[in-house]
């Protein structure tokens, strides 16, 4: 069987069973390739319903705004809560935070360790030291300020030892 149009465009020799071979494969790929793009848009159509579940564009876009706002939120309450952390750091600097105590027995003929030396010192080794001397007359309490680990007044050796342990606490 001749063609008159493909002798026109100079393929006459060609047999036409094998154009239409060819036409049935092109026809076959591009099935194939339609039943790929239907799956997978039906699979983004999945993930859009999903995504837009009870919702309307309105309703979206309230839902957008409001995470927004939560993160303007966020980022204020961080920044407050740094400023407070600051100040509880700023604040802890002069809290009594080392101590340093020592038992001992301020008069041999009593035992039992009653007498004691405490050191309370902050961050900046300052406080104060309190003496307690037990006797067989009673209890009598000193105290000595510290400033910046010194004392002005001359410390005992409970005392020194004390104000020692804290200081390298």
């Amino acid at each position: 069987m001749k063609s008159q149009l493909l002798e026109s465009i100079g393929l006459g020799n060609i047999d036409i069973a094998y154009i239409l071979i060819g036409l049935l494969v092109l026809i076959l790929i591009l099935f194939i390739l339609l039943i790929v793009s239907m799956v997978k848009q039906s699979k983004l159509k999945k993930r859009y319903e999903a995504f837009m579940q009870g919702s309307d564009a309105q309703s979206m876009e309230s839902q957008i705004a409001g995470l927004f706002q939560d993160i303007d939120t966020l980022k204020k309450d961080t920044k407050d809560n740094g400023k407070e952390i600051r100040h509880i750091y700023k604040r802890l600097e002069t809290v009594f935070q080392k101590i340093g105590i020592v038992k001992y027995d301020a008069f041999k003929q009593m035992g039992g360790q009653l007498s004691y030396s405490l050191a309370l010192l902050d961050e900046g080794n300052n406080g104060f030291i309190i003496n307690s001397v037990h006797s067989t007359d009673g209890c009598y309490s000193y105290t000595k300020e510290i400033k910046k680990g010194e004392c002005e007044i001359s410390l005992g050796e409970e005392e020194q030892k004390a104000l020692s342990i804290a200081m390298h606490e």
